[in-house]
């Protein structure tokens, strides 16, 4: 959102993701959590994962994972070397263990085993920033705080005018201004559906897309 955006401004940004949201509402009527885990902890480990990741290859590597370390109890005892090879595959594999292993400390000796319910809380484990403790609180409890933006999120978000910032946390206050809170948890994955199918990194021309009348949108 610009400094000087004006009411008017404002309010057709709203109603723009309105309209986004019928139209993802369409295309994308089973959208929702692609990685597979079997408990919260797990939960959160494969987020962690997937950052910089697909969800694919994040579910092609986590059944090995979590056969090895099937409790919080086992991440704690864990070998980095051991865990580095295990999650090679997903990239950034150094800082993702240092991550990992160093939660299940935190989880274990803060939260008594658990993964917390608030978003304040959340934030203290390590490699925890919004968008993983957005996807893990609303997946495992029901709690949504706001909305997970990663980098289908964000292109999206610029390339319809629904915010002009780079920075994540800014990206999301734009968005949680333009669609309505319940829809806060949903919208996530409706957007990253849509990039996944039709909106890639790759340079393309965004009319050619189901949503291209809104492409860039300035005027209604």
């Amino acid at each position: 959102m610009k400094v000087d955006e004006t009411k008017s401004e404002r309010a057709r940004r709203i109603r723009k993701g309105g309209r986004i949201l019928v139209e993802l509402e369409k295309l994308f009527p089973d959208a929702g959590m692609m990685l597979r885990y079997g408990n919260n902890w797990e939960l959160l480990v494969a987020v962690e994962l997937s950052a910089q990741c697909t969800d694919k290859k994040v579910n092609e590597v986590t059944p090995a994972l979590f056969a090895r370390y099937p409790t919080l109890d086992d991440y704690l005892t864990a070998e980095p070397e051991e865990f580095e090879r295990l999650i090679f595959q997903t990239g950034f594999y150094r800082n993702k263990t240092k991550n990992i292993l160093a939660a299940a400390r935190v989880v274990k000796q803060q939260f008594h085993g658990e993964i917390p319910r608030t978003m304040e809380e959340m934030l203290v484990i390590p490699g925890v920033a919004r968008k993983t403790a957005n996807v893990v609180l609303g997946n495992a409890y029901g709690v949504v705080e706001g909305i997970a933006v990663d980098t289908h999120v964000k292109r999206f978000a610029r390339t319809y005018g629904l915010s002009d910032e780079e920075d994540p946390v800014k990206i999301e206050r734009d968005l949680m201004e333009v669609f309505p809170k319940e829809e806060w948890f949903r919208v996530t994955y409706l957007i990253i559906e849509f990039g996944r199918t039709y909106c890639p990194a790759r340079a393309h021309d965004h009319h050619l897309h189901p949503l291209g009348t809104l492409a860039m949108e300035t005027e209604e």
